[in-house]
């Protein structure tokens, strides 16, 4: 158990916390939610002590331990992997560091000897004696081997890092679990069991995510940070967006009789209860989305961009032809003699390895060129393209943003109309006048969208094009392709982006072969369980 009181902080003249009192409690997991720079890593930071706040207090129970999913990658690289899951738990590590120390001395006295074994006593009392395989089964879960415990992390590569201080993070069952974007670069396996073991877990967790998945699979409760203050909601991710849309649209029906608002809420909640999963999260969320009331439900402040792509000519049946075609990436082939079509309707996620997949998608829109074979777009199609580097479009010398997006319109529009677009993509007042090279990730992102909607393309590819956005954005932009008419290849980590949006699945295969399915992603993934069995 946490215990927040009164909790205020500032940074200048901004206000960021103002008495925020909250307690989040065992058996619950709270999804940290709020707008970009709102302050979520910060009040976690404030929650693990590394922070502290300038009004109140933060209050953990007798004894309890909290642990911390750690950003630095490079903290621990004198370390082997073993010692570094285990330093998550300090006063275990200091324990086993203190006996071997006193077993390490030649000179061995009485006195040596009654310490050893009072250590020896704590570290039975911590399950020292089955840290080691703890351990093992934590990374095993996560991807990495047992061959590599005795590794240093400074050889390990940057993704296998990743698991190892989530394995610390996780390990030693702590009794407050802080975890900040927990399934960054993680591979799906790993994050399909990271959800069952927070599912599972019976402590206190609090995470931040961008995985909308993520966050509806493992979430009891979401914490929304907004005003300044921070709301607890019964229910996982989708639940706090659909009531919060609720809640706007009430609050702007003030005739709305309040019966026919309470009807409409008690619908939604039956809807919401008749999906749960049978998991444990979601049996003890539908008792507590039982006792919701009209007034539980409120209005959030957030503001999402408007993003819709408009086709400027109807798609013929001719989309793309892929014959005999191979790619490489730094000289190494990553697909080879691929062959497909596509179809006016398709929706096409592509899987395999980044290198295979934005090699692929530079090569059909001629940012590269092919080692063999062709392609070839249909006579009705128009392209645009969202590439994963795309910083290159801001290094120009336009003064402003409406310049910068003035060259990417039609010559006609104008300067009222560009303000406008921009507007609804959240550049309001005076945003409009920053430069292109100051802005952030998600702000070119932004931007790169308004280009690509600008050019009514019947044809969009999309490299990796939640990067960098807020839950908010990517909402907005998911729901935008769900209305795309036009034809899609995408790539994405997102799984309910994915799934929302794909109606088929072209998987690159580790020798450069592709596997080609006309279904979900959920479904793509049943089957490759089924037939990897």
């Amino acid at each position: 158990m946490i215990q927040v009181s009164e909790v205020g902080l500032r940074f200048g003249d901004r206000k960021l916390f103002e008495d925020v009192n909250i307690k989040f409690t065992p058996g619950n997991c709270y999804g940290l939610i709020g707008a970009n720079g709102a302050g979520k890593s910060t009040f976690l930071k404030i929650l693990s002590g590394e922070l502290e706040a300038q009004e109140g207090h933060v209050s953990m129970g007798k004894d309890e331990r909290l642990a911390v999913l750690k950003q630095n990658h490079f903290e621990y690289e004198e370390y082997t992997v073993l010692d570094t899951v285990i330093m998550g738990h300090k006063k275990l590590y200091d324990v086993m560091q203190a006996k071997n120390a006193i077993y390490m001395k030649e000179d061995f006295s009485d006195e040596d000897g009654m310490r050893a074994a009072e250590l020896e006593g704590e570290f039975a009392e911590l399950n020292g004696w089955e840290a080691e395989s703890e351990v093992a089964t934590l990374l095993s879960g996560l991807g990495i081997k047992e061959s590599m415990l005795d590794m240093k992390m400074s050889e390990l590569e940057g993704s296998d890092k990743v698991k190892v201080l989530l394995a610390q993070a996780l390990f030693g069952q702590p009794d407050v679990l802080l975890l900040d974007e927990p399934t960054n670069h993680l591979d799906l396996k790993a994050i399909q069991w990271l959800e069952e073991f927070l599912i599972n877990f019976n402590n206190t967790v609090i995470v931040v995510s961008h995985d909308r998945h993520f966050l509806n699979k493992v979430c009891t409760h979401i914490a929304d940070l907004d005003f300044g203050k921070i709301q607890l909601y019964v229910g996982n991710y989708d639940f706090w967006y659909e009531s919060s849309q609720l809640a706007q649209k009430l609050a702007q029906d003030q005739n709305s009789k309040k019966e026919e608002k309470i009807k409409e809420l008690q619908a939604f909640i039956a809807r919401f209860s008749a999906n749960a999963s049978k998991s444990k999260q979601a049996t003890s969320r539908k008792k507590m989305l039982d006792k919701i009331e009209l007034d539980d439900i409120r209005p959030s402040s957030r503001k999402y961009p408007f993003i819709n792509f408009q086709i400027g000519r109807e798609i013929g049946n001719d989309v793309l032809t892929v014959d005999g075609l191979t790619g490489s990436h730094e000289g190494e082939t990553v697909f080879k003699d691929i062959r497909f079509s596509m179809n006016k309707d398709d929706k096409i996620i592509l899987l395999g390895s980044p290198m295979a997949k934005t090699a692929l998608l530079d090569i059909l829109m001629d940012k590269q060129e092919a080692d063999a074979g062709t392609y070839k777009w249909g006579v009705t199609t128009s392209q645009s393209y969202f590439e994963l580097d795309h910083d290159s479009y801001f290094e120009g010398g336009e003064k402003t943003l409406v310049e910068w997006l003035r060259q990417y319109s039609p010559e006609d529009e104008t300067e009222s109309f560009l303000r406008g677009f921009l507007g609804r993509m959240l550049f309001s007042g005076e945003e409009v006048k920053k430069s292109p090279s100051v802005l952030s990730g998600g702000e070119k992102v932004r931007c790169m969208l308004s280009k690509m909607m600008l050019s009514s393309a019947n044809v969009i590819l999309l490299d990796e094009p939640t990067n960098h956005l807020d839950l908010e954005s990517i909402q907005a932009l998911n729901e935008g392709l769900i209305r795309f008419k036009g034809a899609m290849l995408f790539t994405s980590h997102d799984h309910q982006f994915i799934q929302t949006i794909a109606n088929r699945v072209i998987e690159i295969q580790p020798d450069g072969s592709i596997l080609d399915k006309q279904c979900t992603y959920d479904e793509f993934l049943e089957w490759k369980e089924k037939n990897n069995k």
